[in-house]
């Protein structure tokens, strides 16, 4: 089995059943082969991709929330609204 940077050796591991389109699992299966590892691995690698670019935007609001907070110049108030509706309702 191989390790990832997040994946501690006494890490208890869970198995669990995903349904993924089509379309999905061929790229899959394509992104294993070009990296010489198992589809498991390509999926729990991109799984923890995804919750880390989570977290990394959920702090970004609240960083963004901040500032808001703490600016009392109008114009940077104006733009992080901006900013914020962007990362709230997308665009």
């Amino acid at each position: 089995m191989v390790y990832s940077y997040f994946m501690s050796v006494a890490e208890k591991t869970v198995r669990q059943s995903v349904s993924l389109p089509a379309r999905v699992a061929r790229r899959v299966k394509s992104l294993a082969k070009t990296s010489s590892t198992s589809a498991n691995r390509i999926i729990v690698d991109l799984i923890e991709s995804g919750i880390e670019a989570r977290e990394q935007e959920k702090k970004r609001f609240f960083d963004l929330a901040d500032r808001l907070a703490h600016s009392s110049d109008a114009k940077e108030q104006k733009l992080l609204k901006a900013e914020l509706a962007r990362l709230t309702f997308g665009e």
